[in-house]
């Protein structure tokens, strides 16, 4: 993927269990849990490009969040909170290669960025 591409779109869920079986069932989402990653089922979409996560909901996470690759969490963040946005969640490890953030927009809305590759070939 490339800078600006939509990568990743968390769904936020109280029941885990239940929420694969409804995704699954409605979309035909492939949902599993991924070795490092337990409690964190992701999901495929048929075309095998569209992915994300159920994440568990709280007072935080309350609307599925999209994630936008970006060549660098840090320049976003830079030129987001110059353009009247802040962070909601600072730059974090995914694995050695990889890493997440959360921004606000001057809108209010939140907006996932992700770094790095997952699983570096």
């Amino acid at each position: 993927m490339a800078h600006g591409d939509i990568t990743h779109i968390d769904i936020p869920v109280s029941d885990l269990g239940r929420a694969a079986g409804f995704y699954s069932d409605l979309f035909g989402w492939d949902i599993a849990e991924i070795p490092g990653f337990e409690g964190y089922p992701m999901w495929q979409a048929p075309n095998g490009i569209s992915g994300g996560g159920l994440a568990p909901r709280d007072d935080r996470f309350t609307q599925p969040r999209s994630y936008v690759e970006v060549d660098s969490i840090d320049d976003a963040i830079e030129k987001a909170t110059r353009a009247g946005g802040s962070v909601a969640a600072e730059k974090q490890n995914i694995t050695d290669s990889s890493w997440w953030a959360v921004i606000v927009d001057p809108d209010g809305n939140y907006i996932g960025l992700f770094e790095g590759v997952v699983n570096p070939s």
